[in-house]
C-alpha cells in the first residue's frame, strides 16, 4: 500500500493535509492492522494527501498514564511532541479513541497543539464535503449495534459520526439497552488491557458481548481496536463467532465501497 512517511514528504518539500495516527494497536496487532489498511484504502479514494509518522511514531503515553506512572507519559508525550512540531504538523487522525484523546486534550499543556479527529468523525468530513461517497452495500437490511468506546464517547461526547456512518449503510442500527453516555466498557480501557482481572463472577467483556447479543445483531461495529479485540473475545467465549462478526466502522466503509 502506497503510505508516505512524513519523512518522505519533508524530503520532496511537501506538507500533508493530515497526519495519520497509527497507534500501538493499528501498527502491531495483526487485527488491528486490518482497521489501519481499511482506512487508508478509504483515505486513498477520498484523494486524501495523508502520511504516518513510521519508524519515528512512538506510543502516546496513554497506558503509562492510566496505570498512573506520569513520569513516562511526560516522557512519551515530550518525544512525541518534538518530532511532531518538528514538521510542523496541524491536523491529526487516528483510529484509536486512547491516542485521539490523549493527543486532543493532554498534549496541549505540554506543547503539543493539534487539530485532532477519530477517523468517524474524518470520515464523516470527508462524505460531507463530496470527497467521499459510501456506496451501495451488500450489507443492506444487516441488523448491526454500535458498541462506544469509552474515551470516544463519554470522554470526548463524540457519539453521533460513527451512528451516522453506520445509518448510510443501509442498515439496521439497533441500540443496546446501554449506549451512548450509560454505555458500558468493554474491559480494556485504562490499561486494563494489560492486567488480569480482579475478583468476580464475570469479565466485563462477555458482559458488554451480552448486551450486544441482545440485539440479536449480525455485525457489532466498533470505532476502537481494544474494544474490537475484546468484543472479539467475549463472541468466542460465547461461542456466536460463526453468526456474529465484529467490525471497525472503517473495515464495513471499505466493504461497502469494495475497497
Amino acid at each position: 500500500m502506497n503510505v508516505p512517511t512524513m519523512a518522505d514528504m519533508i524530503a520532496q518539500e511537501k506538507q500533508p493535509e493530515v497526519l495519520f495516527w497509527v497507534g500501538a494497536a493499528g501498527s502491531y496487532d495483526e487485527r488491528a492492522k486490518k482497521i489501519s489498511r481499511a482506512f487508508v484504502k478509504i483515505l486513498h479514494q477520498a484523494n486524501v494527501d495523508f502520511a504516518v509518522l513510521g519508524t519515528e511514531e512512538s506510543s502516546t503515553g496513554d497506558t503509562a498514564k492510566r496505570a498512573g506512572n506520569e513520569f513516562l507519559f511526560q516522557m512519551q508525550a515530550m518525544m512525541n511532541i518534538e518530532v511532531l512540531n518538528g514538521y510542523n504538523v496541524k491536523k491529526i487522525v487516528t483510529c484509536d479513541p486512547h491516542s485521539f484523546n490523549t493527543l486532543k486534550n493532554e498534549y496541549p499543556s505540554l506543547g503539543g497543539n493539534y487539530e485532532v479527529f477519530h477517523h468517524t468523525q474524518f470520515i464523516q468530513n470527508l462524505i460531507s464535503e463530496g470527497r467521499l461517497k459510501i456506496n451501495d452495500t451488500t450489507l443492506k437490511g444487516k441488523k448491526i449495534t454500535f458498541h462506544d468506546p469509552c474515551y470516544l464517547g463519554r470522554a470526548n461526547d463524540v457519539y453521533e459520526s460513527p451512528r451516522n456512518l453506520i445509518r448510510r449503510l443501509g442498515v439496521n442500527l439497533k441500540e443496546m439497552k446501554r449506549n451512548k453516555s450509560s454505555a458500558l466498557c468493554c474491559g480494556a480501557g485504562g490499561a486494563q488491557m494489560f492486567k488480569d482481572a480482579e475478583k468476580g463472577t464475570k469479565e466485563i467483556n462477555v458482559l458488554r458481548t451480552e448486551d450486544a447479543l441482545e440485539t440479536n445483531p449480525d455485525i457489532i461495529a466498533t470505532g476502537c481496536p481494544y474494544c474490537n479485540t475484546m468484543m472479539t473475545d467475549g463472541i468466542k467465549f460465547i461461542e456466536k463467532e460463526a453468526e456474529v462478526l465484529v467490525k471497525d466502522i472503517a473495515e464495513l466503509i471499505a466493504e461497502a465501497n469494495h475497497l
